[in-house]
């Protein structure tokens, strides 16, 4: 498995991507508003303009997105890397989000999209990156602990009331 930024030719795989986690009604962390694109072209697009802090969204920071994709190339999973943080990123998101698609979780995918963004975090100046994960999401947990994250604290993220867990990974 590799991490590449996505293109067209990844159409059918990003467009299938996205078609499990709606079906299965799932949270689609990592996928860079995925969710609100219909068409890859679109979404590409959008993921274009978080490159830049010149053109990045209000709100957002700087992002580079992944997608994770296995040698038959089938995309197993997404995942997003924040260049820096601003003060909600800070709080709630941190520098990395990631997701696996629902067909192939519980294979260890999700430990090594972990871990193969850590050397491109550290390559970009970053000595530590914090990762968040929901307070019942053991799977994740689990992922970021086996990656070297070192609890920080419980927080409340407000606008969807939900409780996070934040991890620090030294690089």
């Amino acid at each position: 498995m590799k991490l590449i930024e996505p293109s067209m030719a990844y159409d059918k795989e990003i467009q299938d991507y996205r078609r499990e986690f709606l079906e299965a009604e799932s949270s689609m962390d990592g996928c860079g508003s995925l969710r609100r694109f219909e068409r890859t072209e679109d979404w590409l697009a959008y993921l274009e303009t978080c490159k830049q802090p010149e053109t990045v969204p209000d709100g957002q920071v700087p992002a580079t997105q992944y997608l994770a994709v296995r040698e038959d190339g089938r995309v197993l999973g997404m995942l997003q890397f924040r260049h820096c943080l601003n003060e909600y990123t800070a709080q709630y998101a941190g520098h990395i989000g990631y997701s696996v698609r629902p067909s192939e979780r519980r294979k260890g995918y999700a430990s090594q999209i972990l871990h193969d963004v850590l050397p491109i975090c550290k390559a970009r100046g970053l000595d530590r990156v914090l990762v968040c994960c929901r307070v019942e999401n053991e799977a994740s947990r689990k992922v970021i602990l086996k990656n070297g994250g070192v609890y920080d604290a419980t927080v409340t993220e407000p606008r969807r009331s939900v409780r996070l867990e934040r991890y620090w990974i030294t690089l």
